[in-house]
């Protein structure tokens, strides 16, 4: 008989193994500690760092509103949590305006130099680089967006002052801050932050050792910096002093010297754009727009589940757990190879964002599924009623986990859902006065062609890379603001955050709950569906290969952050795989 799973084996805590999981995924896993839901009446608000969750707390009980704290939040996860997210770095936001009932999709993902050309990441031999050869240096730095989108959509609903929300960024980095044990961990795992002189300084001690967790860390560039940002405004980051020293730190990289410009830096524009909404059951469902594919493919695989019944599945000990697995996997396969062959930056590619969301082409792909059976190997892309046949290739960008989210909802009602990130850990390993700079660029597609046709997500100058993060802000029937959430995770960030949305909306769990959900989905790497390692789902591996899936039982860190209303106010949810905490009143 299959072994099936409840909602307290799902919970089973993991312990760390940071030899064997540093070797598979950038942002490791470093354990398990359980979290209760967080309930409040008037605000919440979610992040991945204790003292990033306070000061963004502390932002709001002065009058702010969540676009005020989540700068605060971004500022102080740069300092304490440098792996993952910073000014050299990018973000997409979500706000919503309570009053004006208004959602708007804010773009600060990362662009590529004007020198950028298609073969970026060929190696002499015509073939595509290795992923370590291509990240570590100047090569894979694309010009920075957070603090441009950040300032833009603080300029549209900030309320506080630009500057006071700098305050506790540059209080930590002059007094110094603890070294968490995630960031610790992250240190001595990593294989070429020392061979970097500025980031082997920080990081480590004058013998070499990685700093160990609590040593206490002061960061006087970082705040210089922060200082001038506060008092002129974006433009200090990206003209002048700050801009020249990035350049400096590309071009001078010893491991693969890049091409990024100050005019680069310069001309670096934030965009405004229109979320992409769809429905599911009685839900709206708003996530980014390209160039991040998460909010197109989240409602692609809620959109071909909304043809099953999914609330029949729901994890209580019964069999039927096990086909809800089978279910989101395969939409998860269709969903993923649409992504893979159409999505990449609208201002170089038409995307047929309307046929690949609409309803009736989701259920045809919907029909593809069988209750029965898994489908053999990997799963083709579609061809949406805008096209008639199929002319790109294949994408083959390797997408790295290292990232963050930040879920707020203020004492007005306003909302945001920010995914924020440097793209793999400590990003490109340049460190420059104090903060590290991205390797965004990685996240193009090596290949620029695949048998002959062109890749969407190639390599082009000024182009955006392709991004899988999907901050999504959910509304009721009644157009109420219903449930803010994100996560962390690379090309896995889209199963991460539908899983909580399924966990949620169909499963009737609270928002904690659905985040503590072991991690399960598949990303149609050659069919394969995955498993959490180390949690009670992969007690299905037989039953899910019964039905002919390929499976594969990996760590999956995911960093969910989440806020649910509930009849007296909001719930909130921290991932219990990262040092997040829920903070409200």
């Amino acid at each position: 008989m299959n072994r099936v799973f409840t909602l307290a084996a799902l919970a089973l805590v993991f312990v760390p193994a940071l030899a064997q999981q540093g070797q598979q995924a950038p942002e490791i896993a470093t354990g398990y500690a359980a979290r209760q839901a967080v309930k409040t009446k008037q605000f919440a608000i979610a992040a991945a760092n204790p003292l990033a969750t306070r000061a963004g707390y502390d932002i709001i009980k002065r009058g702010g509103n969540a676009l005020d704290a989540a700068v605060a939040v971004q500022l102080v996860l740069n300092l304490v949590e440098p792996q993952s997210s910073g000014i050299g770095g990018g973000a997409f936001i979500m706000y919503y305006d309570a009053r004006a009932k208004k959602l708007t999709a804010y773009d600060g993902r990362e662009t590529a130099p004007a020198a950028a050309r298609p073969d970026r990441f060929l190696g002499a031999d015509g073939k595509p680089m290795q992923f370590s050869d291509a990240v570590v240096g100047g090569r894979s730095v694309g010009a920075p967006g957070t603090l441009r989108v950040l300032e833009m959509a603080h300029r549209s609903h900030g309320r506080l002052k630009w500057a006071s929300l700098f305050e506790p960024a540059i209080l930590l980095a002059e007094n110094g801050f603890a070294v968490s044990p995630h960031l610790a961990a992250s240190i001595a795992a990593d294989r070429f932050l020392a061979r970097q002189e500025a980031a082997r300084k920080y990081f480590f001690t004058s013998d070499g050792s990685p700093l160990k967790a609590g040593h206490l860390l002061k960061n006087p560039e970082f705040a210089a910096v922060l200082r001038r940002v506060a008092r002129e405004g974006a433009d200090a980051f990206y003209k002048g002093e700050i801009a020249r020293d990035i350049v400096l730190a590309v071009k001078n990289a010893p491991n693969n010297p890049g091409d990024l410009t100050e005019a680069d830096i310069a001309g670096y524009q934030a965009k405004q754009r229109d979320p992409v909404c769809g429905s599911y059951r009685s839900h709206r469902v708003c996530g980014f727009p390209l160039p991040s594919s998460g909010g197109m493919t989240v409602l692609q695989i809620l959109g071909m589940l909304e043809h099953f019944d999914m609330s029949a599945s729901k994890p209580s000990g019964s069999a039927a757990t096990l086909m809800g697995v089978h279910l989101f996997a395969e939409a998860g396969k269709l969903a993923y190879a649409d992504r893979g062959l159409y999505m990449a930056d609208p201002d170089f590619v038409k995307v047929p964002v309307a046929g690949l969301i609409d309803k009736a082409y989701l259920a045809e792909r919907a029909g593809l599924i069988r209750y029965s059976s898994a489908m053999a190997g990997a799963a083709r892309a579609g061809v949406p009623k805008e096209l008639s046949k199929l002319s790109l290739g294949a994408d083959s960008a390797p997408e790295q986990p290292s990232t963050s989210h930040i879920a707020i909802v203020d004492t007005r009602g306003n909302a945001l859902s920010m995914t924020t990130t440097i793209e793999d850990a400590f990003g490109s390993r340049l460190m420059v006065r104090g903060f590290l700079l991205n390797n965004e660029l990685t996240e193009f597609s090596f290949a620029a062609e695949e048998n002959g046709r062109p890749v969407a997500n190639r390599v082009e100058a000024g182009k955006r890379p392709r991004s899988s993060m999907a901050p999504v802000i959910v509304f009721d029937r009644a157009g109420r603001l219903e449930l803010v959430v994100g996560s962390p995770g690379g090309s896995a960030i889209i199963n991460y955050v539908a899983k909580t949305l399924v966990g949620v909306l169909d499963w009737g769990l609270d928002v904690q709950q659905a985040i503590s959900l072991p991690n399960f989905g598949s990303r149609n790497f050659g069919g394969a569906t995955e498993l959490e390692s180390n949690t009670g789902i992969a007690a299905l591996e037989g039953g899910l290969r019964a039905l002919g899936h390929n499976v594969r039982v990996i760590p999956q860190t995911s960093g969910l952050q989440g806020i649910h209303r509930n009849r007296d106010g909001w719930t909130g949810g921290a991932d219990p795989r990262r040092e997040g905490i829920v903070l409200g009143d």
